[in-house]
């Protein structure tokens, strides 16, 4: 990231983003519900089994190392690959697997199998714990006989390429799916459990969060609660603007709609609002070309977003995912100011044309304005923090 082009906004804007990450920290949001008694964890489980799927399941799965300590029994934990928290790899009774995130490959259909294995060998007097967060739908998979892989990964690459909702894509993947929808619950044969979320869907609904890998069944004796969601990051972005004596307006609706659209919706609101900081948290999407560029629906958003607030001085907007992983790149988003849509320019490259093309990222990079944090341990969705104000 370019730290030279007005410092002290981004380093406000950041300060803000990585409040918001403290606020949902898999680790923290667990432990938390464990100890508080929110969870909703029998007093007498005595042999917990842990089986965390998602981006923040590493996380998840310290935090409930933390607060059961042996208690817990074993755990899965099933992760996008380079997202394994290295604490884990060390412990006894941890087995890890490291699968495929957007498209599903054979390493999600063999952590499936693994899943569904451990559901069904619970001993008597073992406690199912379930810690699910975003991306466990293409993590872990167990297919309907009739379906291939191939079709799998086809309606996943259709779907995202489409621009469609989180929502949507989950409903199609529960057709195709054995362990989806209720159906690995239900495994359980009313033995009793928790289940932990980190939404990042409209509604924070169980039944939708992974494509309901830990969702409602019938004979179902499974405790659910939702530890964290994007309103509490944006709560916590704001907070901290608060504290730096700002005026903070945050979004009354969570965002869902074309990244580019978006963009230039929050660029006018941070030049004409009345506010000096604006929060916003959901989920964008992106219509990809057919040989769409580099880049994620953060950074198409604050490219579109530059465009809009190229030449104002004093006018900066963070997009970026908390999970720190946009699309497929290895960037987390983007910081954009007045000055990007310029030095896009001065790259030798048209920023209309890298919008065009979905090459944001391309575009980004060459201005120095792309963010990079790594994996969070966090994963509830994306968060667009402006700034109009001089610090």
């Amino acid at each position: 990231m370019n730290a030279a082009a007005q410092p002290r906004e981004r380093a406000l804007l950041l300060d803000c983003f990585s409040a918001a990450l403290r606020a949902v920290d898999g680790r923290a949001r667990v432990h938390a519900a464990l100890t508080n008694g929110t969870a909703g964890l029998p007093v007498d489980a005595g042999r917990v089994v842990v089986l965390a799927v998602g981006k923040a399941a590493p996380r998840m799965t310290l935090g409930a190392i933390d607060a059961l300590g042996s208690r817990v029994a074993r755990a899965l934990v099933i992760t996008k690959s380079g997202h394994v928290d290295e604490g884990l790899r060390h412990l006894a009774d941890v087995t890890v697997i490291e699968s495929a995130h957007p498209v599903p490959d054979s390493r999600s259909l063999a952590a499936g199998a693994q899943l569904l294995g451990w559901v069904e060998s619970l001993a008597p007097g073992e406690f199912p714990l379930f810690l699910v967060s975003g991306g466990a739908s293409s993590l872990a998979e167990v297919l309907h006989a009739n379906v291939t892989l191939d079709e799998l990964a086809a309606l996943n690459r259709r779907l995202l390429a489409e621009g469609v909702a989180i929502g949507e894509i989950n409903a199609q993947r529960r057709a195709l799916s054995r362990i989806k929808g209720g159906a690995l619950i239900e495994r359980l044969q009313g033995r009793a459990g928790c289940a932990l979320f980190m939404s990042d869907v409209p509604g924070d609904d169980p039944a939708v969060i992974g494509s309901g890998l830990a969702g409602p069944a019938a004979r179902d004796r499974l405790h659910r609660i939702v530890i964290a969601n994007v309103e509490d990051a944006m709560a916590a972005a704001a907070g901290r603007a608060r504290e730096a004596g700002l005026r903070v307006q945050i979004g009354e609706a969570r965002f869902a709609a074309d990244a580019a659209r978006l963009g230039a919706r929050f660029a006018a609101t941070i030049a004409t609002g009345a506010a000096d900081v604006f929060v916003w948290g959901g989920e964008s999407t992106v219509e990809l070309p057919a040989a769409p560029g580099r880049g994620g629906r953060n950074q198409q958003l604050a490219l579109a977003a530059a465009r809009d607030l190229h030449g104002r001085h004093g006018l900066t907007l963070l997009a970026a995912g908390t999970d720190g992983i946009d699309g497929p790149t290895t960037d987390a988003g983007a910081i954009v100011d007045g000055g990007t849509w310029q030095r896009v320019r001065d790259a030798g490259l048209d920023g209309d044309d890298c919008l065009a093309r979905a090459d944001a990222g391309a575009a980004l990079e060459a201005a120095g304005d792309l963010l990079h944090t790594g994996p969070t341990g966090a994963n509830v969705g994306d968060l667009v923090i402006g700034l109009a104000c001089m610090v």
